[in-house]
């Protein structure tokens, strides 16, 4: 059923920032905003599409799930991070050499450099998911452990340092990024607690629901912080945090029907396709969008104004245009995300070293955006994040002693 959600939330995604990709060619060249920034009826929708909180939800029940079912086969928790470490990085490694070698091809075309520098910036933005999602995901078995001898006390412990951070973010607007670590790890937790049945109860759902909604009305409506969800994105906020609590006890009162709605073969076969290339999907929709918009220019195609009566009617041919060069890339390298991991397990530092460098990488793509030679560092470090964590010959075996260790007392 989770399955459903994930495809959901991801569906959710790729048309948002389709939308949001506002382009206007005029006298002076071609310009790129965000075409929800001065959108006022935007700020009441982001309640409804900010699905993030929700995407590392259902990530936190399959991280546990799935942690859980090796640790109960003896396997190692390096194991376990070797293997979440190269279903990540692999497709970002092919994604970043292709888009990096994209726009060298594109620069050395003619294209302005200052268009290149914008494109760039947007098509980077969104990469900020894989460098978090590398991150939590490779503390589940950590995480996994203390939920299961405290879990209240390690959800309060992790929602302290959310609202902690909040308060220096107050005074120190960088501090803010701290919750890059506490609030997504917060949430994950709370997908531990779905994978425990906390949600089972149909009147505590509604209550939850109804109450995380209640707070978060109170607190945007006070000041404290903003309305709009996407501005508690960036850096992230307890906000996303009481969002993520309302979207998983409405996932939970609608479970019954979402089950016998998955019972029919076609919902069943689309939610299955699309958790199959889930990550593919998600690398590959703003290169997408960008490779529709070139061909578009090139074709010397009107670009109507923004939120004109013309854009509109163009939004469904142009989603569907992103849609169908998505589907056609996932049908060429969704494989790469498919791809099983080896056996064997790294070493505790090689496992540590191996993430660490993988997130750096995606972070140099973050923080300069997306060009040929950031894209070029970004694959290299992911490359060597890889072969950081590819077992040594005599460490193929499980190492069951950690496996042990990390169970519950």
């Amino acid at each position: 059923m989770l399955d459903l959600v994930r495809a959901s939330c991801l569906v959710v995604v790729v048309v948002l920032h389709a939308l949001m990709a506002g382009i206007t060619v005029d006298a002076g060249g071609i310009h790129i905003v965000n075409a929800m920034d001065e959108a006022e009826w935007f700020v009441p929708a982001s309640w409804f599409v900010q699905v993030m909180p929700l995407f590392f939800i259902v990530g936190g029940f399959a991280g546990i799930t799935q942690w859980r079912r090796m640790r109960d086969q003896g396997r190692s928790a390096f194991e376990f991070v070797r293997g979440r470490l190269e279903r990540l990085a692999r497709p970002a490694l092919l994604a970043f050499a292709v888009v990096g070698a994209g726009l060298a091809v594109a620069g050395l075309a003619g294209a302005p450099a200052d268009l290149l520098a914008q494109v760039g910036y947007r098509m980077g933005q969104p990469m900020w998911f894989l460098g978090v999602y590398l991150g939590v995901s490779a503390l589940v078995p950590v995480l996994v452990r203390a939920h299961e001898n405290a879990p209240l006390r390690t959800l309060g412990g992790l929602l302290a340092l959310v609202l902690a951070v909040d308060v220096l973010a107050s005074a120190a607007p960088a501090a803010g990024f701290a919750n890059l670590a506490f609030v997504w790890l917060t949430v994950q937790q709370i997908g531990f607690c779905y994978a425990d049945g906390w949600f089972r109860d149909r009147a505590w759902s509604a209550g939850g629901a109804a109450g995380a909604l209640a707070l978060l009305l109170v607190i945007t409506a006070g000041g404290l912080y903003s309305a709009n969800m996407y501005t508690n994105l960036n850096p992230p906020t307890v906000c996303l945090v009481l969002l993520g609590v309302a979207q998983i006890c409405l996932v939970a009162l609608a479970a019954p029907r979402l089950r016998r709605w998955l019972e029919r073969p076609r919902p069943r076969e689309c939610a299955d396709a699309m958790g199959r290339c889930s990550l593919t999907v998600y690398l590959w929709h703003m290169p997408a969008l960008v490779l529709l918009a070139a061909v578009l220019l090139v074709a010397r195609a009107p670009w109507p104004e923004v939120f004109s009566a013309g854009w509109w009617l163009t939004r469904l041919p142009w989603i569907a245009g992103i849609a169908l060069i998505v589907r056609a890339v996932a049908a060429v390298v969704g494989g790469v995300e498919r791809r099983a991991a080896g056996a064997g397990a790294p070493s505790a530092g090689a496992a540590a070293l191996g993430v660490l460098t993988a997130i750096t990488g995606v972070v140099v793509v973050l923080v300069a955006g997306f060009t040929a030679v950031s894209a070029a560092v970004g694959a290299a470090l992911l490359a060597a994040s890889l072969g950081l964590v590819r077992p040594r010959p005599d460490a193929l075996p499980a190492r069951r002693s950690f496996a042990l260790a990390t169970r519950s007392a």
